[in-house]
């Protein structure tokens, strides 16, 4: 007699294990659809990160030219000194409207 009351009870077992297994099973689904959708969004950022790099690769090369800029600079500052002792030179002497001397 106890063999007829143990079936009713491995059989609900069984379907308790069954339902665990779906429902984990679901889960594991879901978190693959998942992993899928952010490994294709990495692909899509990885993409544009290339293609930007590209980009600033280009736009860097001119870089070492920028080491012929500081004596370039010197020559125009010495320049706008001489023009400026000039503008001094032109405007010495005069005074502006309503100033006296």
């Amino acid at each position: 007699m106890i063999d007829v009351i143990a079936a009713p009870d491995t059989h609900a077992a069984w379907q308790i294990v069954l339902g665990m297994g779906a429902v984990v099973l679901v889960v594991v689904i879901i978190l693959m659809m998942l992993l899928l959708s952010l490994v294709k969004d990495i692909q899509a950022s990885v993409a544009s990160l290339l293609e930007t790099a590209g980009i600033v690769a280009s736009q860097t090369a001119n870089i070492p030219k920028l080491a012929a800029t500081p004596p370039v600079l010197n020559l125009i500052i010495e320049e706008a000194i001489i023009q400026d002792g000039y503008m001094n030179a032109l405007t010495d002497g005069y005074t502006a409207a309503g100033e006296t001397v």
